[in-house]
């Protein structure tokens, strides 16, 4: 995968962070995404959006990664013959990696989605042979295993697709291990009755499910609308409250402190001069008044 972006040229900027450099674990403590991530499920008792955000992600970082490992060897698996026809789909595929920035994001994920739906399955020695299946009309597939074990979802364990646990017998990440995962996605927050169900509009529930049951799609996009209505529900409900506890609470105005200052300072004075009076014996009345 592509190098995770350092949050020291970040912390130069003279703002709070956003919630996509949250996200995208470009801040430090204590607005990061671990105590982002805390919050999420101690206060708001809403993580399983968050978790459907970074499941996606990590989606589309295994889609990232089956390309490049298909890039390495689209050139040693073809004839001689085919070389020619081999380096142009390598240039397509070279087009694709790099880790984007915020704003060439969109576009990255939609050239990846767009070559996956065309040439993915074509290209992979393990294409997956339910890719294209559909059931019946009013019919839903049964709830595959994977999708019933439980999860252990954390944001501190980096944004790679877990070789480990999408391996092949040839490529470190396989077609099916895309369609496994989006599938799994599914399964576990979008169908109504999910394990860890998210509320979502009922036109996006349909169409993420359409897609994935009866196109037999996996590519990113097919969870766009989906991770960009979480990504602003999280932004308009949860973020502004997280900025709140972790970072305007660490915050002092400059007027309170001088409030403060010239308060501790007025009281030192008054004692002082109490001391004073009673020294000189003044009157009781004097001293009253004085102070």
């Amino acid at each position: 995968m592509g190098s995770t972006p350092s949050p020291t040229s970040d912390m130069a900027r003279d703002r709070l962070p956003t919630l996509y450099e949250v996200l995208s674990r470009r801040t430090t403590a204590p607005v990061d995404l671990f105590s982002f991530y805390i919050y999420m499920r101690d206060q708001q008792r809403s993580v399983d959006y968050l978790d459907f955000w970074l499941d996606v992600s990590q989606h589309m970082s295994l889609c990232r990664h089956y390309v490049r490992e298909l890039r390495r060897s689209v050139l040693v698996d073809t004839p001689e013959l085919e070389k020619a026809q081999s380096k142009r789909s390598s240039a397509v595929l070279e087009n694709l990696e790099g880790e984007p920035g915020p704003s060439e994001k969109r576009t990255e994920e939609q050239r990846l989605s767009a070559f996956l739906r065309d040439n993915g399955s074509r290209h992979s020695p393990h294409s997956s042979q339910g890719s294209n299946h559909t059931t019946p009309s009013g019919e839903r597939p049964p709830r595959p295993a994977f999708a019933t074990s439980p999860q252990n979802n954390s944001p501190a364990t980096g944004d790679s697709t877990s070789p480990g646990a999408h391996s092949s017998p040839q490529h470190t990440v396989s077609r099916q291990d895309i369609r496994n995962s989006a599938v799994k996605i599914l399964y576990t927050y979008l169908l109504p009755g999910a394990e860890r169900e998210i509320i979502l509009p009922a036109g996006i529930n349909n169409a993420v499910t359409h897609a994935i049951e009866q196109d037999g799609r996996d590519d990113p996009e097919v969870f766009d609308a989906a991770k960009d209505y979480v990504f602003q529900a999280m932004e308009r409900d949860a973020f502004p409250g997280f900025l709140k506890s972790k970072a305007y609470g660490n915050l002092v105005p400059p007027s309170i402190m001088l409030r403060l200052i010239l308060g501790l300072l007025s009281l030192f004075a008054a004692l002082w001069t109490g001391f004073i009076l009673i020294f000189l014996n003044y009157s009781r009345k004097t001293r009253c008044w004085v102070s």
